[in-house]
């Protein structure tokens, strides 16, 4: 089983991601006496992507299009989703095609994470690598995504608000889904 952590930029699924897959390996060595079970990993899909294909996002973005993105991206979740054991932050768009839907539900469990559209605007705005947010009025651009988006992020599994809450009350939260999932 895999752990699909989806929804917005700047909702938090990389660090709690990252935290999160450290949380089940801690639980899981305590759990396990012969230690020899395998290990959770995290991965970030978007960095997956820009190791790949030897450039940032934004560069992608800039020169070969959206299209053209999310077809790797499509081919990258594919791969995770044939393994097992991991907790993988998703691209914001990763929803948009139905067919990362059906892969991360078939081999997983998948968690949006969403926030304020306010808070999201001040969680980015430090970072100029938002190739969907280097526009003259970001914030307008935000609502608007995440009202086109919002169908999409509902097909998860469980969603989970992450404004006004700390990355290791949401780790908490999530564990406890997983947990009741496996």
């Amino acid at each position: 089983m895999n752990i699909y952590l989806v929804g917005f930029m700047g909702t938090g699924k990389t660090s709690v991601g990252r935290l999160l897959a450290e949380k089940k390996n801690r639980l899981e060595s305590r759990g396990s006496a012969s230690g020899s079970r395998s290990q959770w990993n995290f991965i970030d899909l978007d960095e997956l992507i820009e190791f790949r294909e030897r450039r940032r996002i934004v560069d992608i973005f800039a020169k070969e299009g959206e299209p053209y993105f999310r077809k790797v991206e499509k081919k990258a979740l594919k791969e995770v989703a044939g393994q097992n054991k991991f907790v993988v932050a998703c691209g914001g768009g990763v929803v948009l095609d139905k067919k990362n839907i059906q892969a991360m539900k078939k081999s997983g469990i998948m968690v949006c994470l969403t926030a304020a559209p306010k808070e999201i605007l001040k969680r980015v705005s430090a970072n100029t690598q938002r190739p969907l947010l280097n526009v003259k009025d970001p914030a307008r651009r935000i609502e608007v995504l995440l009202k086109m988006r919002a169908p999409y992020y509902m097909q998860a599994d469980k969603t989970i608000d992450t404004t006004g809450f700390s990355i290791k009350e949401v780790v908490e939260k999530i564990s406890r889904i997983a947990d009741k999932k496996k």
